[in-house]
């Protein structure tokens, strides 16, 4: 698909993007943030709703506890400074999908204050470099429900079951000086949502959203300029595509003379161009004020202690522990500390192996290939760690070949109790290293193929691994390649 992108003007040089983010996490509590309502993904339309959720007359809100214990956790892992007093006040604003007419949110008293996540980014130059992107605040609110335009051909249609879905909001201080770093910063956000076990960060599911804030001013200046908000974008690409194609809009528009307006604009992935929804609301018009029928939170010194102890290691912490410990290079140990369960999952193979970079490929490959992230999440993994390392042993000692493995790993998922040597034995994927045999399966391939085997003694010598892979099949998997390779190559020097 071609990608219609805004004009690029030359001045994009002379001015400097100055951009903000607000993240939206959807939180992994069983129940809604203020209604005993099921709080999940892909129910029907409207079954997880109740009176509460629908805003009938003399209804009353209850915090869920774990919601406040879950943002808590994500400010402790950001260093926040965690508000002990919190109240929650009602932000007004009347569209379809909020059935109150108002949405339950944290105003002047965020939960979280303060605080950053580091991340490396890349410069114009491609060079690394480190930066702590600064956080304004953390605050809980609630999600409203979900308006669907294509279900009827006259109608908009409502669903209200995410209505009530406990969220925290994550506002970037407006430092972010380029799309690579405010994708980075989504990346390690998304990364330490997971890791924390507060939310499964699926940004084509909707539990993971984010806003952006774009504004302009001249290379060199103080100020800042008229922001424009970007919304709901739900991959982490769009989000760089969106800054960038906002930048070059700004610079194309304060070059032609014009006046940036503040503004909300949604962003079409399609044509890479953003339009305009409507004026920007500011902090007045939502009309804040303290929720009546909500009591004040007081966070005791008690609870905070019992939240910082059920903290698990932080992902920088583990993924320095897998470089140094295990030895792992940076793309493993990164994409291992990527979720919690993950990481905790390869700890304990390797509580089993001595191979740590074989249980890290297959953790990383086969192992994570077969989980969705529900399984992930739930810890339900097909195969036990310690199942997964008697396999790596088998292969490590020449009893199954890495391709006979993965058959044998599939049948593991299929008998969890099995014992891989059995599975391998039953199946006849025990690698077979009898000489004799090998031999004839070695001269029938070079029978079959005359004209190669000339080419090879000739000087082709990549025909080897042709040789290698014909004899592999024959013997459907289980001949130890190794020996198939010194037969291959005896043979045909013979000849």
């Amino acid at each position: 698909m071609t990608v219609d992108t805004p004009h690029l003007t030359e001045a994009t040089q002379d001015y400097e993007a100055v951009i903000g983010l607000e993240v939206h996490c959807q939180l992994l509590t069983d129940s809604k943030i203020f209604a005993a309502d099921a709080n999940a993904f892909g129910a029907e339309p409207n079954t997880n709703i109740s009176v509460i959720t629908l805003a009938h007359p003399g209804t009353l809100p209850k915090l869920n506890r774990r919601a406040v214990e879950f943002a808590v956790r994500i400010g402790l892992a950001c260093k926040s400074e965690i508000t002990r007093y919190n109240v929650f006040a009602r932000k007004n604003y009347f569209y379809p999908d909020l059935p109150k007419g108002y949405q339950l949110s944290q105003d002047k008293g965020p939960i979280c204050v303060g605080g950053g996540i580091s991340i490396t980014a890349k410069d114009e130059a491609g060079q690394s470099y480190e930066t702590t992107i600064q956080l304004h605040h953390i605050h809980l609110e609630e999600d409203a429900g979900k308006s669907i335009h294509d279900a009827e051909p006259n109608a908009t249609c409502l669903d209200y079951n995410r209505a009530g879905t406990p969220l925290i909001e994550m506002v970037t201080d407006p430092i972010i000086r380029s799309a690579d770093e405010a994708g980075q910063f989504l990346t390690e956000v998304r990364r330490l949502v997971r890791y924390l076990d507060i939310c499964d960060g699926n940004m084509e599911e909707g539990s993971l959203r984010c806003d952006v804030n774009v504004s302009i001013r001249p290379k060199g200046a103080t100020h800042l300029g008229t922001k424009v908000e970007v919304k709901n974008l739900n991959s982490i690409r769009n989000v760089t595509r969106a800054i960038d194609a906002e930048f070059r809009r700004q610079v194309d528009v304060t070059e032609a003379g014009g006046r940036i307006v503040q503004e909300t604009r949604t962003f079409d992935a399609n044509t890479g161009r953003s339009a305009a929804m409507r004026e920007k609301e500011t902090m007045n018009d939502y009309r804040y004020f303290p929720d009546p029928d909500l009591t004040p939170v007081v966070i005791s010194n008690e609870w905070l202690a019992s939240i910082r102890a059920d903290m698990p290691a932080l992902p920088a912490e583990v993924l320095q522990k897998f470089k140094t410990k295990y030895g792992l290079p940076d793309y493993d140990a990164t994409l291992l500390t990527d979720a919690n369960q993950l990481a905790e999952y390869y700890e304990a193979v390797c509580q089993h192996t001595s191979n740590y970079k074989a249980a890290s490929n297959w953790v990383m490959g086969p192992v994570k290939g077969q989980l969705n992230e529900k399984t992930l999440r739930d810890r339900q993994f097909p195969v036990s760690a310690g199942q997964l390392a008697k396999l790596i042993a088998l292969i490590d000692a020449g009893t199954v070949s890495q391709t006979a493995a993965q058959q044998v790993f599939l049948l593991m998922q299929q008998q969890p109790n099995a014992e891989p040597a059995d599975l391998a034995q039953a199946s006849g994927l025990i690698q077979n290293r009898n000489t004799d045999a090998l031999q004839a399966l070695v001269e029938e391939v070079l029978a079959a193929w005359p004209d190669k085997a000339d080419q090879f003694r000739k000087g082709k010598k990549n025909l080897l691994g042709m040789f290698v892979g014909e004899v592999m099949k024959k013997s459907k998997g289980s001949a130890d390649p190794k020996l198939v390779n010194e037969l291959v190559l005896k043979t045909l020097q013979k000849l």
